[in-house]
């Protein structure tokens, strides 16, 4: 190979190139952004319109529908779903993988903008919006204090700590939570307002036009051009008490004879607590693609300050993205920095030679320079998937250079001078190298094109891979050759050397003595093996059977669990709780909690979802977000936590418990395993399937928390309109509604300036009307004439129960049936279910389907499968190239086999289920199985090529190449045994990669020293058959007697 030549001839060049990398790759280091997960783009966008005081049925028809039909045509839509609940409508349309969702989202705008005209007057304006995952806050703070009540801590975290945290760098947007906002109440007398022809509309359109400031143009004057602005703002509440209303009938009267002014504490809809204290909440969300650890620590610094600055008052970090962060991505760089060190320490086990050892081990750095360069210039964060690529090569990084260093030294202890030795040494295996790092690295290349969840997960694990490969091929090609042929000894162990010299030479002379018994067993069976060959391949069968055996014993899930120490309880008390029943309810669950000990922190919030739920009246529900200490300070795992929590909380009258891991893998795919959609049209319908198959997946052995998404429906009080009797009064039912509303629930009529912040001035009726549904019965309706009738003579007001919410899937109606798993795995719930399913008898018109993780995980598995098919293709195809064979590249294939009854055979004996890192570790076995046995067969081959027989060649190839085959072996699989332990906090996703790659390459190790070389004359002979049979029917051909004739 000329490379090594011109390498060894150029050793300056060489040194400043690699040094190049190194810069850059330092430089890039310091300035890449460091986040969780790979920065992936989902592609879902969604359409959120509110409607308040409107039930779920009556936005369906009114908001939801039209909407479905609009976004139902916007180019690549894959499915369109959508929640509607009381004042709220949620459409979300999913998109085709590899959609562009900005385009996509602005089509979507588009779409709806057309049909605007077609939704009600008084819903509010569709809101367009792409899912982001970077919309999650960053940090999640609390400020609490003895001293202070909500309110004043309310306005404390608007107008002081706000502020400053949207001046951080990074920041997109700062949301408060809890605490008491104020507002000016205007309480109507109606009977005076009646008296006098006034409505609730009418005085908020007056108050309205009187609290203006509003430019009017320009004026010239002189040489200037002077703008006008006409101002008449509220400057004071005796300001708004004065104004003036004129009346229908003539004259004017002041505000304050009609009404009672004055500033009041709007109605808490959402209570925050930190460790059980009372408190106001803010959270920050960062902008997309931005460093989340340098976002959070910033705010973190501003925080601190501003603690500083109001010592009287408590500030908690409940919840920091750059913490689980820091501590994911510090236990992969451990594991790949203790990987390296083992990897190294077996090439000083078996070079026992510092000079060669730090030959090989300037693979490691310079390749990882390499790959920081190269994800910095393409735009990729540091991450979890990224680090684990890094780790996933670590033991890898140095195979190459193994085999390189090897043949130089093998060549240096047969006499070459330390020039010809690398030269030679290089070239010799050069190809060889080269055709197993591409096998290596063309396995992944189907993961980086295949789409789906998968492909966006994992593809930059695949790509760091694949380029930190490369960069140590250069090196194995290029600088192992420079730098033996400055530094590399002879490799004989000096003799006579006294202290810590002279121990490592005896420890050096004992492990070669130890080997060279090890290479005389393995001579030992090779020989066996060739001559047995029959006992070799039908013990490679029955393995391989019995591992296949073993694999559909093996349960399968989409993602590990891990443990990042959180977890979330959520509460549901019955439809149409009020806050304080939900209140009281999550006092007792804290008071249970907090006995736990490995309890850190608990950040609680009440009738909100923590303000990013997109609408709906959540009231009744709450959730308490649990921060455990770290995994080294406690005992007991969090789903062990999560156990105590369930067993706790279970006997607390009237409330539905749901305890959540929190996983880092989450954003991977569904967060509830089991679900169950049934689709059909009649609500009742719906609610009597859904109830049979709540009753079925309930009897299933593993499910737990077994709901439906359609409750009884929640208590409410319906107005009927009577249109004969509203139709007599010259009334609409708009015109009804409107004032039911205003009377009832108050209108907005503008904003007032108070303390430096804005508030809302909101007109009220009387609170009489609200206390029984006679009284509201008596709720007075303004006519066209000026006079008002009782609400009883134009409707009638009775109790109803409507549906809490309607969900649709593709224009029909849907419920799910969902479950969490415990104590089996999902596939083989899945299949329990589906056996029990199939004795359900559905009703005409009615279907279900099975979604959830499972749906992810076949879809997901299939995806794997196909790459798994080309990954074997592309290595074929790499071997044909190398060996210029159709023929041999078999030889090494059909060694694939025993790799995968490994990699099962790990999974099975840790008792680890069949999941997506453990099959992207069977796809990677593809690349790594083989790498040896192109090796062998190619030095195999090479000696046949300079006149040896087979067998003596094969017997000669396998033990010269017995040593760089377990040193390369050793090298990757102690390199992957951190991963594989999977020690740390969030470790848990990657170890089945770890625990496949460590099992299947062992066997497959084996395969290659005995199996390949039997395979290999297996189809020598098959060759050789068919040459014979050519020759003999060419021999015949020859020796048949010619016929002759004359003419």
């Amino acid at each position: 190979m000329k490379l090594a030549e011109v390498s060894v001839k150029r050793p300056v060049s060489i040194i400043m190139v690699m040094l190049i990398i190194i810069l850059l790759g330092g430089i890039s280091l310091t300035r890449l952004p460091i986040d969780l997960l790979p920065n992936i783009e989902i592609p879902v966008s969604i359409v959120v319109t509110n409607y308040s005081g409107v039930g779920p049925q009556e936005i369906e028809k009114l908001i939801t529908n039209p909407l479905e039909g609009a976004v139902s045509t916007v180019e690549n839509i894959d499915t369109v779903t959508s929640t509607t609940s009381e004042g709220s409508s949620i459409v979300i349309a999913q998109f085709k993988n590899g959609t562009d969702m900005d385009f996509a989202t602005l089509q979507m705008r588009e779409k709806v903008d057309q049909i605007k005209s077609r939704l009600p007057d008084d819903a509010g304006a569709p809101m367009v919006m792409k899912l982001d995952l970077d919309a999650m806050p960053v940090v999640i703070l609390t400020i609490s204090g003895h001293d202070a009540d909500l309110a004043k801590l309310q306005s404390i975290a608007e107008d002081k700590l706000k502020p400053q945290l949207e001046r951080v760098s990074g920041a997109a947007s700062v949301s408060v939570i809890g605490g008491y906002e104020d507002q000016v109440e205007i309480k109507t007398h109606l009977e005076k307002m009646n008296g006098y022809g006034l409505t609730i509309s009418s005085l908020a359109q007056l108050i309205r036009a009187e609290n203006l400031n509003s430019p009017g143009g320009q004026v010239d004057k002189g040489t200037q051009k002077l703008t006008i602005r006409t101002t008449g703002e509220f400057k004071s509440l005796e300001e708004i008490k004065n104004v003036l209303i004129p009346l229908p009938s003539g004259g004017q009267i002041k505000l304050k004879d009609i009404a009672d002014v004055g500033i009041v504490h709007k109605d808490v809809n959402a209570i925050t607590k930190a460790n059980s204290e009372k408190s106001v909440s803010i959270s920050v969300q960062k902008q997309s693609g931005t460093n989340t650890v340098k976002v959070a620590d910033e705010v973190n610094a501003t925080v601190q300050a501003f603690a500083k600055e109001y010592p009287d008052l408590k500030v908690d970090v409940v919840m920091d993205q750059s913490i689980d962060i820091k501590q994911s991505v510090k236990t992969v760089e451990n594991e790949a920095i203790l990987g390296g060190v083992l990897a190294i320490v077996v090439v000083f086990l078996f070079f026992h030679n510092i000079r060669t050892t730090f030959i090989t081990a300037t693979a490691i750095p310079i390749a990882m320079m390499a790959t920081f360069a190269v994800l910095y210039f393409a735009g990729i964060t540091i991450n979890m998937m990224t680090l684990g690529g890094l780790t996933l090569a670590m033991g890898r990084l140095v195979d190459d250079n193994i085999v390189a260093l090897e043949n130089i030294h093998r060549h240096r202890q047969e006499g070459y001078s330390k020039y010809e030795a690398a030269v030679k040494g290089v070239s010799e295996v050069g190809m060889a190298v080269f055709a197993s790092t591409l096998t290596t690295v063309a396995v992944f290349l189907p993961i980086v094109f295949v789409e789906g969840v998968v492909s966006t997960i994992f593809r930059e694990l695949a790509m760091t891979f694949a380029i930190s490969l490369m960069a140590s091929l250069l090196v194995s090609l290029t600088l192992v050759p420079t730098l033996s042929a400055k530094l590399m000894k002879s490799g004989e162990i000096a003799e006579g050397r006294k202290g810590i010299r002279g121990l490592i030479d005896r420890m050096s002379r004992g492990f070669d003595a130890g080997f060279a018994r090890i290479e005389g067993v393995y001579k030992r069976f090779l020989h066996y093996a060739l001559h047995h060959r029959k006992t070799v391949m039908v013990t490679a069968t029955l393995v391989f059977v019995l591992s296949a055996a073993s694999a559909l014993s093996l349960g399968a899930e989409f993602m590990p669990e891990s443990d990042v120490g959180q977890l979330t309880v959520n509460l549901t008390l019955p439809d149409g709780a009020k806050l304080e029943d939900t209140e009281d309810t999550m006092n007792k669950i804290e008071e249970k909690l907090a006995g736990i000990s490995e309890i850190e922190t608990v950040f609680t919030q009440i009738g909100t979802n923590g303000g990013f739920s997109l609408g709906g009246d959540t009231a009744n529900t709450g959730s308490l977000s649990v921060q455990l200490v770290d995994l080294d300070k406690r005992s007991r795992s969090v789903g062990e936590v999560g156990d105590e929590i369930r067993s706790l909380t279970k006997d607390i009258p009237g409330a539905e418990i749901k305890v959540t891991v929190t996983d880092n893998m989450q954003m991977g795919g569904s967060t509830t395993p089991i679900d169950i959609a049934i689709k059909g049209e009649e609500l009742e319908d719906l609610k009597k399937i859904g109830e049979d198959i709540q009753g079925i997946i309930s009897s299933v052995d593993g499910t737990r928390e077994v709901k439906t998404s359609m409750t009884d429906g929640v208590p409410e009080v319906v107005v009927k309109v009577n249109r004969p009797n509203a139709a007599q009064f010259g009334l609409s039912a708009a015109q009804i509604s409107q004032a039911v509303k205003g009377t009832i629930s108050g209108t907005t009529a503008t904003t007032y300036r108070y303390e430096g912040s804005e508030i809302d001035v909101v007109l009220t009726g009387d609170e009489t009307f609200k206390t029984s549904l006679e009284n509201l019965g008596q709720t007075p309706i303004p006519t066209l004439s000026g006079t008002t009738v009782p609400l009883n003579q134009v409707a009638e007001v009775e109790i109803g129960r409507g549906p809490v919410k309607i969900e649709r899937t593709g224009q029909t109606r849907v419920v799910h049936i969902t479950s969490q798993i415990v104590d089996r795995d999902l596939r083989s719930i899945t299949t329990d279910i589906e056996t029990k399913l199939k004795d359900y008898q559905m009703p005409d018109g009615y279907t279900y389907e099975v979604l959830g993780e499972n749906k992810e995980l076949m879809e997901s598995f299939a995806d794997l499968g196909l790459a798994l098919i080309l990954a074997i293709l592309l290595v074929y195809m790499i071997l044909a190239a190398q060996f210029e064979s159709l023929l041999h590249p078999f030889t090494i294939i059909l060694s694939l086999p025993m790799g995968f009854s490994g990699g099962m055979l790990g999974l099975f004996i840790t008792r680890t289920t069949l999941s997506v890192p453990s099959f992207i570790g069977l796809i990677l076995l593809v690349g790594i199985a083989v790498s040896n046995a192109i090796v062998l067969v190619d030095y195999i081959i090479k000696r046949r090529e300079r006149g040896e027989e087979r067998e003596e060649a094969i017997e000669n190839a396998g033990p010269i190449r017995l040593r760089p085959i377990l040193m390369t072996t050793l090298a990757t699989i102690l390199g992957l045994i951190p991963m594989a332990l999977g020690i740390g906090e969030g470790s848990e996703t990657m170890a089945p990669m770890g625990i496949v790659v460590i099992f299947g390459l062992t066997l497959s190790t084996l395969s290659t020293l005995l199996l390949v070389p039997v395979i290999y004359t297996i189809f020598e002979d098959i060759r050789d058959s068919r040459k014979n049979k050519k020759e003999k029917k060419k021999n015949k051909q020859k020796s048949a007697p010619q016929l002759t004739h004359s003419v």
